[in-house]
């Protein structure tokens, strides 16, 4: 976060979060085994390629037969200083506009469970569709969520100071996929 002064501190490096992908894909793998085939969404930007991964370790590791997959863009970063919204938007893709997910099961998959705003958004959009149900997997829960909104499969928790911001680099965003705490100074 280059606009504030603050420090960084690494928590989990690639190897890491490759062992927490493998986890989350083993736990998903066991909630979707029964039912129709599974219509993967991830939250942009960095729940889109965690889905990405989690789907292909659910087709490789498995045996799932290849997903549909979507994107959502919600914009509410409230983990992120630089991106606050004081609204939580959700952008409709016009392509999304006749999408049938009447009897089907949902994974959607964000990078950071923080207060729930986003996570919220997408399940009230994913339900107008009818869905037989919806599974939400987040690769960080930080345990503070002032909305009714949980996740099914949380790749880690982390315990950390309200002030504080748990950064997800997750590729293309970012070099490499790592989870950093940025602490900000605090005046």
């Amino acid at each position: 976060m280059p606009d504030t002064a603050g420090d960084h501190f690494p928590l989990y490096d690639t190897a890491d979060l490759e062992r927490v992908l493998d986890a989350m894909a083993r736990q998903a793998a066991a909630l979707l085994a029964d039912g129709p085939a599974p219509v993967l969404v991830g939250i942009l930007r960095r729940g889109a390629p965690l889905s990405e991964w989690l789907h292909q370790r659910l087709v490789d590791h498995w045996a799932f037969p290849p997903m549909e997959r979507l994107q959502l863009k919600i914009q509410r970063y409230a983990d992120d200083l630089r991106l606050l919204h004081p609204d939580t938007l959700l952008t409709e893709d016009p392509a999304h506009a006749a999408l049938d997910l009447s009897g089907r099961t949902i994974l959607l998959v964000d990078d950071v469970l923080y207060r729930g705003h986003s996570l919220l958004r997408a399940v009230e959009w994913l339900n107008r569709h009818q869905p037989a149900r919806i599974v939400v997997a987040v690769l960080v829960d930080r345990d503070v969520g002032v909305l009714p909104v949980r996740a099914d499969i949380v790749g880690l928790h982390l315990n950390v100071a309200p002030g504080d911001v748990v950064e997800c680099h997750v590729p293309p965003y970012e070099d490499t996929f790592a989870i950093e705490l940025f602490r900000p100074t605090r005046a």
